[in-house]
């Protein structure tokens, strides 16, 4: 695609920034703007401006002039003032994650999802290294799309790539107008991001425009159980692959169960009903039910990449869990401390119960995301002891839970930690799985899991 005349970035984060960087190296003129100002958003105003970018901060309208695109940071929502006044005046706006799309000149395998899809991501991307791809990830886990494209340029010594692996988010795909993987995943599908969407079915739509431009060419892959959803919202002509979870492992409902899909999880497995083939899992992270359905999309993803199963099977043994994912962070006198701070909506705290062996002392609670929480009541009387509440969202939670388990509400996550852990005894877990977003308190879920971390080296 030929560098553009003039454009303007929205937003200086880490993507908007990546975003102006590649402009600028195509020597296209660079507006960019931020209606925030801070100390580091300064530091990289000053860097884009000796490279020659004209930047303003703490600035609510967008400037004048004739741009000819627009690229619009993930944090900003389509819905937002300033969107709408770029749009108003016919400049063309995309997301930084098609900006660097555009200019990659390698195969794209580009996964979506509500929960799992930054572990899926991780998954692929090395059972596509074990298989000796060239392969690297960006997107909403990794690096902006534009910074790993402007590193792998062809002008770089360095060996051009096979695969790039995205991880892509609805909010990046807002505003998407000709991205097209080349394989595309949605691992799953359930109520998030609502106070951003506005209602469960916009969000729907938005994971479904991953397949929007899709071609007979190009392959989708999801769960058996959402594809007619899922095709009919795209709208796209592409070939699909399926994949599930087969009943008879026990696995709940929301698990994905669909034992005549392409690509099923059973027994330790995933069976390929077109090849006859069984991938083994045994042994590893992935020898569950939750996690069989994100091995089965794998699986699936990567026989579309042309990869065997036995790539997945190495990749999945030698596989290190991300942080604040379900990650055991150790054992105090008996008592086990879990971080999956990352479980910022409700699906993914009901998963982590049903891989958190009972009795369970759960922390939850932050910045609610407009959902119901009534649906986590039954796995809450079966499994979990006590509830210890922070945040927002204590109060909503503590009304759709009561009489499912005691909920003591809190103020900070250092004074749940230490509450459950005088309440605990020797085989109880205490798990933080806040099911909300962390902004109330923290600036991410990786410092809220920091934060958990640290409460927990206070006690021993």
């Amino acid at each position: 695609m030929p560098p553009y005349k003039t454009a303007l970035v929205l937003g200086l984060a880490s993507s908007g920034e990546a975003a102006a960087r590649l402009l600028l190296a195509e020597g296209t003129p660079v507006f960019v703007m931020d209606r925030k100002d801070s100390e580091i958003l300064r530091q990289r105003a000053a860097a884009l401006q000796a490279l020659g970018a004209e930047v303003r901060l703490g600035t609510v309208p967008p400037p004048g002039g004739d741009f000819e695109i627009a690229i619009v940071s993930p944090g900003i929502p389509v819905a937002s003032d300033t969107v709408k006044a770029v749009m108003a005046r016919g400049i063309p706006v995309i997301p930084e994650l098609e900006l660097g799309w555009s200019r990659s000149n390698c195969r794209v395998l580009a996964i979506g999802g509500s929960n799992g899809k930054s572990t899926l991501v991780k998954l692929c991307a090395e059972a596509l290294a074990q298989a000796g791809r060239q392969v690297a990830i960006a997107g909403n886990y990794g690096p902006p799309v534009s910074a790993v494209v402007s590193e792998h340029r062809p002008s770089c010594r360095r060996q051009d790539l096979d695969w790039l692996v995205l991880e892509v988010s609805s909010f990046q795909l807002e505003t998407v107008q000709a991205f097209r993987p080349d394989v595309g995943v949605l691992l799953n599908v359930t109520p998030n991001h609502l106070d951003r969407h506005g209602d469960f079915q916009t969000y729907r739509q938005m994971k479904a425009r991953l397949f929007a431009r899709m071609t007979p060419a190009d392959t989708g892959v999801t769960d058996l159980n959402i594809l007619p959803e899922i095709k009919a919202l795209a709208g796209s002509p592409n070939h699909w692959i399926t994949a599930g979870v087969d009943p008879a492992t026990g696995a709940d409902p929301a698990t994905g169960i669909s034992p005549a899909a392409d690509f099923v999880y059973r027994s330790g497995a995933i069976h390929n009903s077109r090849l006859r083939e069984r991938i083994e899992l045994r042994g590893t992270m992935f020898d569950n039910e939750i996690m069989g359905l994100t091995a089965a999309m794998a699986a699936a993803a990567l026989s579309a990449c042309g990869v065997e199963g036995r790539y997945l099977t190495a990749a999945a043994r030698a596989f290190q869990p991300l942080p604040h994912r379900l990650q055991d962070v150790g054992t105090v006198r008996g008592i086990r401390f879990v971080d999956d701070s990352k479980a910022t909506n409700l699906a993914a705290l009901m998963a982590a119960l049903r891989m958190t062996p009972r009795p369970i002392r759960l922390i939850a609670g932050g910045l609610p995301k407009h959902e119901s929480y009534e649906p986590a009541r039954k796995l809450l009387a079966e499994k979990v002891a006590t509830v210890y509440l922070i945040g927002q969202a204590a109060e909503s939670m503590a009304e759709a839970w009561r009489g499912a388990a005691p909920c003591v509400m809190g103020e900070t996550l250092e004074q749940a930690v230490a509450q459950a852990w005088r309440e605990a005894r020797p085989g109880d877990t205490i798990l933080l799985s806040p099911a909300c977003a962390s902004f109330d308190q923290f600036r991410s879920f990786e410092e809220r899991g920091e934060c958990f971390i640290r409460a927990i080296r206070a006690l021993s």
